[in-house]
């Protein structure tokens, strides 16, 4: 895949990443795990996306890709859950750089998220002192904050990160609406999380419960279906392209799922007409949706 610039961080990202969440349980064995992370990067998806509440999976990408490092960009969020460190302190924010280094066997971490930290924490500023500090001490190269709505906005104002993690898809337009002008204009780099909404046209009713409820009312609320393009491939379109985006991730145990959104990716942007349709239904129905969390 091309590479695109990662905002002005000097990275260069592929537009789809890999979202590692799935490899951190025990549904796939290690030997499954290791073939998966290496086709990914195979493909030319260079951007893998872990994080200190996804299990094992931080442990399994420094296992199983110490040989190819130079070709991947570690990205992590941190924040929580370090042993012997209260969360969202400063010193649990240095603890949590350093277990990931230890975890992915490298002297460096590409991208560090701040993982969905509260907007008072943010203000306080402890955790961003230390971020900034692993910075400074080279373990980490972009300072990065993951979230939704008003602790996105001010950590985009700020100006202490280099990039932002957010929700961007066809049911989720606050962020790229009114979010990331800002965040293009500041040159900050930005990944789109969830760009298949949770993948909410699996359901043929209303799935009470399930994690694509929200996405799969909202859509429903809008009134838009599509004829002319799968629905995967209609979503990884208008995430991938959309104005500020860097690159998008997906988490799957197939191989032969990403293989095939990049295949999407390769027919472009989506036309303009499909665009102006999809953004004159938010003007419509979605103006009072926020990002989910």
């Amino acid at each position: 895949m091309e590479l695109r610039d990662f905002g002005t961080s000097g990275l260069r990202v592929s537009p789809l990443g890999f979202g590692a969440g799935q490899i951190g349980g025990e549904s796939q064995s290690e030997a499954e795990i290791e073939k998966l992370l290496h086709g990914v990067l195979d493909l030319g998806i260079n951007l893998l996306d872990s994080a200190r509440g996804y299990g094992e999976s931080e442990a399994r990408i420094g296992k199983f890709l110490k040989s190819r490092r130079e070709q991947c960009l570690y990205s992590t969020k941190i924040g929580y859950g370090v042993p012997g460190f209260a969360d969202w302190t400063g010193a649990g924010i240095t603890a949590g750089v350093d277990y990931a280094l230890k975890l992915m066997q490298t002297d460096w971490l590409d991208i560090v998220h701040l993982h969905s930290c509260p907007l008072e924490t943010l203000q306080e500023g402890s955790v961003i002192e230390a971020l900034q500090a692993a910075v400074r001490a080279g373990k980490v190269r972009v300072m990065a904050y993951s979230g939704e709505n008003e602790p996105l906005a001010w950590a985009i104002q700020s100006g202490y990160f280099g990039s932002v993690m957010t929700s961007v898809n066809l049911c989720d337009p606050f962020s790229l609406l009114q979010l990331l002008p800002e965040a293009q204009k500041r040159g900050l780099g930005v990944i789109a999380k969830r760009p298949l909404a949770n993948a909410f046209w699996r359901f043929n009713s209303q799935p009470h419960g399930d994690y694509a409820e929200t996405y799969w009312l909202r859509w429903q609320s809008l009134g838009l279906y599509s004829d002319d393009l799968p629905m995967a491939d209609l979503a990884i379109r208008f995430s991938a392209f959309a104005p500020g985006v860097s690159s998008c991730i997906v988490g799957s145990r197939q191989l032969g799922h990403l293989q095939a959104l990049k295949t999407a990716l390769e027919q472009g942007p989506l036309d303009t007409t499909t665009t102006e349709i999809l953004l004159k239904a938010y003007a419509e129905k979605g103006q009072n949706w926020r990002g989910e969390v």
